[in-house]
């Protein structure tokens, strides 16, 4: 696990919520406290779906929202004259790219070893920090997999030129 500050949130929040940045990731949940908290939970209800639909969330394996579904919402929020009292929003990494990154990492995990890879996002006040973590469903003491999300995460925000401090 690794934490990391956001050094321009202004520039990050545009990534956020008005750029396709970060829409692949899975919504695990999001909580935005202005004159309200707001709280969403990204879980999808599979009730609520025609078959076509499920199909489609049975192959790609998907059980959160993606987060560019949900992203209009967390705008409508957010915007305005003040800024939010607090967020917090965790992604997580979609199956098809945590069965990828275990491919390609040579970790001696299966895909079904793992819960999730995530990235909360939490702001307070006046600082952005970006945290990630991993769920497996097996006990290990090989931290393999929290290095390799940890450098993924960093490259990736590299990529997207992301300014941040790892502390």
């Amino acid at each position: 696990m690794i934490a990391i500050t956001i050094i321009d949130q202004k520039d990050f929040m545009n990534k956020l919520l008005l750029s396709d940045v970060f829409d692949a990731f899975w919504l695990v949940e999001a909580s935005i406290t202005t004159y309200n908290t707001f709280t969403i939970d990204g879980t999808l209800h599979r009730d609520f779906f025609e078959n076509a639909v499920l199909e489609a969330l049975d192959r790609s394996h998907r059980t959160h929202s993606l987060w560019h579904e949900v992203k209009p919402f967390c705008l409508s929020i957010i915007k305005g004259k003040h800024t939010p009292l607090n967020f917090k929003i965790v992604f997580q990494l979609s199956r098809k790219n945590t069965s990828q990154a275990i491919a390609k990492s040579g970790v001696d995990l299966t895909p079904e070893d793992v819960n999730g890879l995530y990235l909360n996002l939490q702001y307070h006040g006046s600082q952005l920090t970006c945290t990630t973590g991993t769920s497996l469903r097996l006990f290990t003491m090989d931290k393999s997999l929290d290095i390799i999300w940890d450098n993924m995460v960093l490259a990736f925000f590299k990529q997207k030129g992301i300014a941040f401090q790892q502390f």
